[in-house]
């Protein structure tokens, strides 16, 4: 709330954020910050988190696989009124609609949803090797997006922060389910 009332309002931390943008515009081998960018567009994000919804259905998990969609469905219906309400220009460019940051947004609910399905369990996902090869995948995207000059810092802090509300209902919905698939019939019991 304060991140985006300090976009909204103008304030001093919008300022510091425009400072830092153009301090870290073309920082770090263009190649890669443009791949590290390119992590939050669909046509990478939206596989993975495909094949990982396939292999939790095929599994038997259908319930959690239907809440993960549901989540991801949420990010174009949770940016883009804030985009065309806050109307923030992009750091290159006169255009605007960059706050939040939707490639940010997709990269997080994508790659933490698909680790929370390749857990067996969602309890132990920050066991194994999925949950942090997502928040690291959701960390560099956000990482290159600003170095590449797509968006200011704070669109991408900001998103983090909507999606990080965001996976925290997934994750009480997938204990749910999990819950009553244990007390019930197995379905999608682990």
């Amino acid at each position: 709330m304060l991140v985006t009332w300090q976009v909204v309002a103008g304030g001093p931390l919008r300022d510091a954020d425009e400072r830092l943008g153009r301090t870290a515009y073309r920082r770090g081998p263009i190649g890669l910050t443009e791949f590290l960018a390119d992590l939050g567009g669909i046509a990478i994000a939206l596989p993975v988190l495909a094949v990982a919804v396939g292999y939790a259905a095929w599994q038997g998990r259908r319930a959690r696989a239907l809440a993960v969609v549901l989540a991801m469905a949420a990010v174009p219906v949770l940016v883009m009124p804030l985009k065309l309400w806050i109307d923030r220009p992009g750091s290159l460019t006169a255009e605007s609609g960059y706050y939040p940051s939707g490639h940010t947004a997709t990269a997080m609910v994508a790659y933490c949803g698909a680790a929370l399905l390749l857990a067996p369990r969602t309890g132990r996902a920050g066991r194994g090797w999925a949950m942090p090869v997502a928040v690291v995948l959701s960390v560099a995207t956000g990482i290159g997006l600003v170095l590449r000059g797509y968006h200011w810092p704070l669109d991408v802090l900001g998103s983090w922060l909507l999606c990080g509300m965001l996976l925290a209902l997934l994750v009480a919905a997938l204990r749910r389910i999990d819950n009553r698939g244990a007390a019930g019939s197995g379905t999608d019991a682990p």
